[in-house]
Formats: structure tokens, sequence, C-alpha cells
């Protein structure tokens, strides 16, 4: 499974607290993946003007259609502020029947921790 690099956007306080967030996302169909690469194109763009978002990276499995993201954030009003808007918002609501299973972990993480590792996140998901 290629687990992608870390992309750092912001530098962060080692002893500050953050909030590191990890998704896992399934597609049901082959049929799906050109349509969520370009999405995920766009969501990265949006990544890339976001305020808050400290740094993330993104990891794949294309042939079982699975995804992982792991992102860390200033607080926790800066992701849903993500969320809800722009490209990724529009996403959600164009593959909504499209995607299988979905799981979102957070949890707390110090500035002298990043970037989080991803056999530590993926172990978070049980």
């Amino acid at each position: 499974m290629p687990l992608g690099r870390w992309k750092q956007f912001r530098r962060s306080a080692p002893d500050r607290e953050y909030v590191a967030l990890l998704t896992y996302l399934s597609l049901k169909r082959y049929r799906t993946l050109p349509r969520f690469g370009k999405y995920t194109n766009q969501i990265q763009k949006q990544l890339a003007q976001t305020d808050g978002l400290l740094g993330y990276a993104v990891g794949s499995n294309i042939l079982r259609l699975r995804f992982w993201t792991l992102s860390v954030w200033e607080n926790d009003a800066a992701l849903p502020s993500f969320v809800h808007s722009g490209a990724h918002r529009d996403v959600m609501k164009s593959l909504q029947g499209e995607m299988g299973e979905t799981k979102f972990v957070r949890w707390k993480i110090l500035g002298k921790d990043l970037p989080p590792p991803w056999s530590g996140a993926l172990k978070r998901l049980g």
C-alpha cells in the first residue's frame, strides 16, 4: 500500500497540542476511480489554501479501492470549516452513493511529534 509523504504547510510549536485526523475511505466500484482522482486533486488544491492546516499525507490501495488521509489541524474548529466548504463539500455530495465504508479517527498530538507516523495512525483504526 503506497503511503504518501507528508506535505507541511505551517510550522508547529513543539509543546502545543494539535488535532490529528486519520480518514479511511473506500469506493464501491472501479468506474468511480477517474472521478475520485479528479476530485482528490481539487481537494488537495483546497487544502493548500486552507487556514488551520499544518500538513497532510494521502495513502492508497487502488486495487482494493481503499484510501487514507492523515492530517493535522491547529484546532477542532479548523477541520469542519474545511470539510463543509469548497471542493470538499462538493465532492461529498457528488460521491455520496459511490462511497463504501468510511472511518474517521481524531486524537491530540504535540507539535514535536509531527509529522505523525503512518504506522501509529493506522493502528488507531482498530
